[in-house]
């Protein structure tokens, strides 16, 4: 096989070896801040590991891959930011994350910032890239509390799909977990990650959100001795069948 034909984008192999989502590196392209054997590099190009790549003047250096991605659950408290860096000063998720040697953590998907439970994080880029791809429909579950309930029809109307104002949105699922008092529980379901989707979507009936909590994301749950503001490691064998999940190999 020629090298051409080994070739691969820039941003796919530096995803592969963890230095960030392909879509966060595409960005860093198109901004300039990546070179290709000394010259700037653009969304497009392709390399091989024969290539010298600098990242902000930095050479890249292409380690072999580890035996075994890191993944990480993270239950994220709210008043927390989905950033590596908040201009505000608010403490951000990767403030709580373990070190991790020669990669660095890749938030997948993200949760906004009155928003707690399960946040996903791995090193391996072509997994997170996989795990937000809207094709993977990934479910993603949360425990949501409105002030008031939802009569049938309502519930029959969000299962069917609603038109919000940046297009069409639809639970997958919706089940009553009844509650006290004004307060009503609810589990939802959706295969996608909009930014306040599922407060939206309460709010297309004047429901106002006062707790949403994310318990799910895939077949991945939120262990319930987990405390906020911890992380627990997947195993090896958990890894394993994320990856299945999603039809990648490991290596």
């Amino acid at each position: 096989m020629s090298e051409i034909q080994q070739s691969e984008k820039i941003q796919k192999v530096l995803s592969r070896y963890g230095y960030g989502s392909r879509r966060e590196i595409e960005t860093w392209l198109s901004a300039g801040r990546i070179q290709l054997n000394n010259q700037l590099a653009k969304l497009g190009d392709r390399m091989t590991h024969a290539d010298s790549i600098k990242l902000d003047g930095r050479l890249v250096i292409m380690r072999p891959e580890v035996a075994m991605p890191k993944v990480l659950m993270y239950y994220k408290p709210v008043g927390e930011v989905c950033s590596r860096k908040d201009p505000e000063g608010r403490p951000t998720v990767f403030d709580a994350l373990p070190k991790v040697r020669d990669a660095r953590w890749i938030m997948i998907g993200r949760l906004d910032f009155n928003t707690s439970g399960l946040l996903m994080f791995t090193t391996h880029g072509e997994l997170a890239n996989a795990l937000m791809h809207p094709r993977q429909q990934v479910e993603r579950e949360y425990a949501v509390r409105v002030f008031g309930s939802l009569t049938e029809e309502q519930i029959k109307i969000l299962l069917k799909g609603v038109e919000l104002e940046d297009g069409f949105a639809q639970f997958k699922d919706l089940k009553d977990q009844g509650g006290e008092g004004h307060n009503h529980w609810y589990h939802v379901v959706l295969t996608e990650g909009r930014n306040r989707e599922v407060r939206r979507m309460f709010e297309y009936f004047n429901m106002v959100v006062s707790r949403l909590i994310r318990v799910r994301f895939g077949d991945l749950t939120l262990p319930r001795d987990l405390p906020r503001g911890k992380t627990l490691m997947l195993t090896d064998p958990e890894v394993k069948t994320l990856f299945k999940s999603v039809g990648l190999k490991i290596g």
